[in-house]
């Protein structure tokens, strides 16, 4: 019933959407097909993500009134609970926003590096294909003519590894700054920072490189559309705008 579920919502309209594309690539380039379906893929996923930068923006500003709370009902770790989501709930807030975006990427990445695994695209699965999914009469697994997006390619391990830590530090300098002060919470924040700046980028260039080159495109393509996504959240997103919001929604 899993796999069921899994092939009919992601493996399908994820090959189902790649074969459409090269069809309409210029050539055939499946690297480009790659890059524009994983363009539309974070564009479904930009109001989860947007979603996911106000709460760490909004839970920053809340730091104060939480760290309140912990003194307030100091030993009492039910009632600080309590008062802590009674808060979020006020402030229109989710902390859970994050975990929804990584959750809902994690099928699509495991699909499409199925797809890749199980459908060479040097020849097409008609049985997989719906009635209106063109067949492209060309396909090149040559991304621009000379990098293999089906086999493995250290040249694009290395740009997802550099993107990857590119993201991480726009990030952890933005929406996803560490709290100031000490504490096990916020040695835990700059613990998780650290690894996501120097841990990740390693461990996303090994998945890029042991997998596929079409895998490292999607990495790479989501982490740059990743930092756009920040510029835009620290030009549209001020703090000053949530502390407003906030204090309308949850005033002193």
């Amino acid at each position: 019933m899993i796999s069921t579920f899994f092939h009919t919502v992601f493996y399908n309209p994820i090959y189902n959407a790649l074969v459409a594309l090269v069809a309409l690539v210029p050539g055939g380039d499946v690297g480009i097909a790659v890059i524009l379906l994983t363009i539309v893929i974070r564009l479904v996923l930009l109001p989860f993500s947007l979603s996911a930068a106000r709460t760490q923006r909004a839970m920053k500003i809340l730091e104060p009134k939480i760290k309140d709370l912990k003194e307030k009902h100091k030993g009492d770790k039910e009632k600080e609970a309590l008062e802590t989501l009674a808060l979020y709930k006020e402030a229109q807030v989710n902390p859970f926003a994050s975990i929804l975006t990584v959750f809902i990427q994690i099928p699509v990445l495991l699909a499409l590096y199925w797809v890749f695994y199980y459908e060479p695209f040097s020849t097409i699965n008609t049985a997989r294909l719906y009635a209106l999914t063109p067949i492209p009469h060309l396909i090149s697994l040559e991304f621009l003519g000379f990098i293999s997006v089906a086999g493995k390619s250290i040249t694009l391990a290395v740009l997802a590894g550099i993107t990857q830590f590119l993201q991480a530090h726009m990030a952890l300098s933005g929406t996803m700054k560490p709290s100031e002060g000490r504490g096990m919470q916020n040695d835990f924040q700059r613990v998780m920072g650290l690894q996501l700046k120097y841990v990740f980028p390693f461990l996303i260039g090994t998945i890029s490189y042991t997998t596929s080159g079409a895998v490292a495109l999607y990495f790479i393509t989501t982490n740059l559309a990743g930092a756009l996504q920040e510029l835009y959240v620290r030009k549209t997103l001020t703090t000053e705008d949530l502390k407003e919001e906030l204090q309308r929604v949850a005033p002193e």
